[in-house]
């Protein structure tokens, strides 16, 4: 079985990679093409991939492409994470943002809008490629703004693209560990958009254990999320939001955090990979030693360990709780979250995830086609999203004003209409003048080439 991973020269490709050198399964992947814009990157992450499989029997056999065409051709799979822009795209949206005294978080208000408008061009023509080239094959897509390019993408590929995200999966591990469940037979009632969910009850052995949590000061303040919101605010609410939820509930807060920050977290990014990617170059003709232990994986691992360590840096800042615990660092794993989905969907194995999906009947607020974020059942025949309850009200506002959002970047990327990206920013609850709506786009375009379709 092959996989295509589009973003080959992606810093958390590895992580993929180890997932698939642990699965022994019969049908595992045996090949896999890396494809990505920038060369350098790809030979770089290539090295990392060769000292995973070292010593390791039938490792799946790596090769690298620069060319579309040949990556998809024959693929059974295609997981996407592009950066377009990449991290200097990013910086930059966070910097214009808070220029205007808003949020510029990558997939979260005027920057989250800037990297869609930007991303979602893209991301369709990698669909219509897809369909041309490899029409039986599933694309599990990653890039952010996930729900936002997955809904791009399905117009395009219907129910044969599917995102994920690791957000969810953490937290209901964290919210199982520190209640003495194992997330393994735990059923998670989890609901909403990428980025806009709320983790509403977790059940096991036939009872729903988070009203148990709620109810215990000291033990709902004992893990990240915890931590981040405080106990008042989750026991008000009656649910765990997801960590992005903290731009929404804390803005001005997370607002001043970030302006006072030495770097805004895409910057630190930006620096951070172009440092690792330089120390690979530097000795790759040479064979000299980079990481800690002599190798490349080595300065992989303690590059990533940084990464983990300094997630949402800010917002802990703004909410006066310091650095992640240990048992916090852990994320999701969206590599196993892709793996599973390739296992169900390629073995029929029946499993269930929380998946980005198109909607269908599951919330009635909103149309058949809008993707929301929300456990799945997968076997041979994709992701289907189960029933849930309604959402509550504060829940309701929140998640149809981002679909408008959504819906109006769509618009835009489709009709090149500068009056429907100005509609875009305006209607995000985070943006509060239609003046600074139109003052960030004509910000947006003049630092980003990829914008000049939308000057209108």
């Amino acid at each position: 079985m092959r996989l295509t991973i589009l973003g080959g020269g992606g810093f958390r490709v590895p992580l993929v990679y180890g997932a698939l050198l642990r699965d022994r399964a019969e049908g595992r992947v045996d090949r896999v093409t890396l494809y990505d814009v920038d060369a350098a990157r790809l030979g770089a992450v290539a090295r990392v991939l060769a000292e995973q499989a070292d010593g390791v029997a039938d490792a799946p056999e790596v090769t690298v492409t620069t060319d579309l065409d040949d990556a998809l051709r024959g693929t059974d799979f295609v997981f996407s994470a592009i950066r377009v822009g990449g991290l200097e795209g990013r910086a930059a949206d966070e910097r214009v943002a808070l220029a205007e005294g808003v949020l510029g978080q990558e997939t979260v208000g005027a920057g989250g809008i800037a990297y869609g408008l930007r991303t979602v061009p893209v991301a369709v023509d990698i669909a219509r490629r897809v369909a041309a080239l490899a029409p039986d094959a599933w694309v599990i897509n990653f890039t952010n703004p996930a729900g936002l390019v997955t809904e791009a993408m399905s117009r395009v590929l219907g129910d044969r693209v599917i995102g994920i995200c690791d957000s969810p999966v953490g937290l209901g591990r964290r919210v199982a560990r520190v209640l003495g469940v194992d997330p393994d037979r735990a059923w998670f009632d989890y609901v909403g958009l990428n980025h806009l969910g709320w983790l509403r009850g977790l059940w096991a052995g036939g009872r729903d254990h988070l009203p148990r949590l709620l109810a215990d000061p000291e033990l709902l303040g004992s893990f990240e999320e915890g931590k981040l919101f405080g106990p008042d605010w989750l026991r008000s609410i009656g649910a765990i939001p997801n960590e992005y939820l903290h731009y929404y509930y804390f803005n001005r807060e997370a607002v001043r955090a970030y302006q006072g920050a030495e770097r805004t977290r895409g910057a630190y990014l930006r620096d951070q990979q172009a440092g690792f990617y330089a120390e690979l170059a530097d000795h790759g003709g040479t064979g000299g030693a980079v990481g800690g232990d002599g190798s490349a994986l080595g300065a992989w691992h303690r590059t990533l360990a940084d990464r983990e360590a300094t997630y949402m840096a800010a917002n802990r800042d703004a909410a006066g709780v310091g650095e992640r615990d240990d048992e916090d660092l852990g994320s999701g794993g969206y590599e196993q979250v892709a793996l599973a989905l390739m296992r169900a969907v390629a073995r029929n194995e029946s499993a269930t995830l929380i998946l980005n999906v198109r909607n269908r009947t599951t919330l009635s607020v909103l149309d058949a086609d809008a993707v929301i974020e929300v456990p799945c059942l997968v076997d041979a025949n994709g992701a289907h999203p189960v029933s849930v309850d309604p959402l509550p009200y504060h829940a309701v506002g929140l998640v149809t004003s981002v679909k408008a959002v959504e819906r109006a970047v769509l618009a835009a990327a489709e009709s090149g209409s500068r009056e429907d990206a100005v509609r875009a920013f305006a209607l995000h609850p985070l943006v509060d003048s239609v003046a600074v709506a139109r003052r960030l786009l004509d910000a947006y375009t003049d630092v980003h080439p990829g914008l000049a379709y939308l000057r209108g």
